[in-house]
C-alpha cells in the first residue's frame, strides 16, 4: 500500500481541540468535520490541503480528549497518513478504528512544509521525493492495512463478517 502526498508540518503536542474544536463535536460526519480541522492553529489548512496529502508532526500528536472526532476530521478534510515522533495512545486507537494510516519516525526533523512524500505502508519506507532522502519507519502490520483498505474497524469486521450491521 503506497501513500503519496504533500507534507502539512505540525510541532509537538497537538491535542484534539487543535485538531478539531469542540464546538463542532455536534457532528460525527468525517466530511463536516473535516471543514474545521485545524483552524484553530492554522485558520488556511483545510484550503491548502489536497486529497492524498500527509500531516507531519513532532511527538504526542493526538493527545487530549478521547474523542475520535480528531482522527475523523483528518481522514476527512484529505489527509491520507499522518507520520509523527509519537502519538497519543487514545488517537493511534481511533485512528485506527476509522482507517487513517498513522506511523512513527524520528526522521521527520528533515521533512519541511511542502515536501512530496511517498510511504510505502507494506515495506515501512518513506521516500522523500521533494528532497531525494529516504527513512525507515515501522511496517504497518497486515491487518491494519486490511482496516485501512475497508475504511475503518467496523467496515472490515462487517466484510468478515463478525456480525455487525
Amino acid at each position: 500500500m503506497i501513500i503519496k502526498g504533500k507534507v502539512h508540518k505540525f510541532s509537538d503536542d497537538i491535542n484534539t481541540d487543535d485538531i478539531v474544536a469542540a464546538k463542532y463535536l455536534v457532528s460525527t460526519d468525517a466530511l463536516e468535520l473535516g471543514k474545521h480541522c485545524m483552524e484553530s492553529i492554522r485558520p488556511d489548512f483545510v484550503s491548502s490541503v489536497s486529497a492524498g496529502d500527509i500531516i507531519v508532526a513532532g511527538k504526542n500528536f493526538g493527545c487530549g480528549s478521547s474523542r475520535e472526532h480528531a482522527p475523523l476530521a483528518v481522514k476527512g478534510c484529505g489527509i491520507s497518513a499522518v507520520l509523527a515522533k509519537s502519538f497519543a495512545a487514545i488517537f493511534f486507537r481511533n485512528a485506527i478504528n476509522i482507517g487513517l494510516p498513522f506511523l512513527e519516525s524520528q526522521d521527520i526533523d528533515k521533512i519541511r512544509e511542502g515536501d512530496i512524500l511517498e510511504i510505502d505502508l507494506t515495506g515501512g519506507i518513506i521516500r522523500n521525493l521533494t528532497q531525494s532522502k529516504t527513512y525507515k519507519t515501522q511496517v504497518f502490520p497486515g491487518f491494519l492495512q486490511e482496516i485501512v483498505e475497508q475504511g475503518g474497524l467496523m467496515a472490515w469486521m462487517r466484510k468478515k463478517g463478525r456480525g455487525v450491521k
